[in-house]
């Protein structure tokens, strides 16, 4: 359960970055916040951290796919997000270590599937399902090309990297305890060798 709302803060705080850089308003209860334009930055460090708002209509690293792919991974991603709840809900003695790894990839993914399915529409430029995900965090040093596709800075957001730290913490657990197995046969091995008299 600890894992489940661990996961449920993060998607939250993911939430409520984007809703405070993109800018919301809530005419019930008389709450605006304009937030940022379009390409805005703004420094939080110079030259090395800046907050930058654009919207992702692709997937990772800006890449587009094309409308068929762009929908097939939204598919995926739904059912990735209910099978990684599902392994959450009821794999309550698996390894807290890679409960919390796929909690943190859970979060980011559920984070920027929301925006996908509900921003286009709360924004008022797409329909369901059509909306674009909200990036701001700029790095200045970070900077990279990839298919020729985005050069300079990537801006990304906070569900980016929980789904990255998630991704590196989860490969790491499974290699070091496949490393461990093959270490246990190994010694079971050299055991066994010595206790056969022949």
């Amino acid at each position: 359960m600890k894992t489940i709302l661990l996961t449920f803060l993060l998607f939250l705080a993911d939430q409520l970055s984007k809703l405070f850089v993109r800018g919301f308003s809530l005419p019930l209860l008389n709450l605006k916040h304009s937030g940022l334009y379009l390409g805005e930055s703004k420094p939080v460090i110079n030259n090395f951290l800046h907050i930058t708002l654009v919207e992702n209509p692709g997937i990772a690293f800006g890449i587009i796919p094309g409308a068929f792919l762009k929908d097939l991974i939204l598919i995926i991603t739904i059912l990735l997000c209910f099978g990684f709840f599902g392994f959450l809900l009821f794999s309550k003695n698996a390894d807290s270590r890679v409960r919390i790894s796929v909690g943190l990839i859970l979060a980011g993914a559920a984070g920027n599937l929301f925006d996908r399915i509900f921003y286009g529409y709360f924004y008022n430029y797409a329909p369901l399902f059509q909306g674009n995900v909200v990036d701001f965090l700029d790095v200045k040093f970070f900077k990279f090309f990839m298919f020729n596709n985005l050069p300079g800075n990537y801006v990304f957001n906070f569900a980016d990297l929980s789904i990255t730290i998630g991704i590196i913490t989860l490969v790491y657990l499974i290699l070091n305890s496949k490393k461990q197995r093959e270490e246990t046969l190994l010694v079971q091995k050299l055991v066994e060798e010595r206790q056969d008299p022949t």
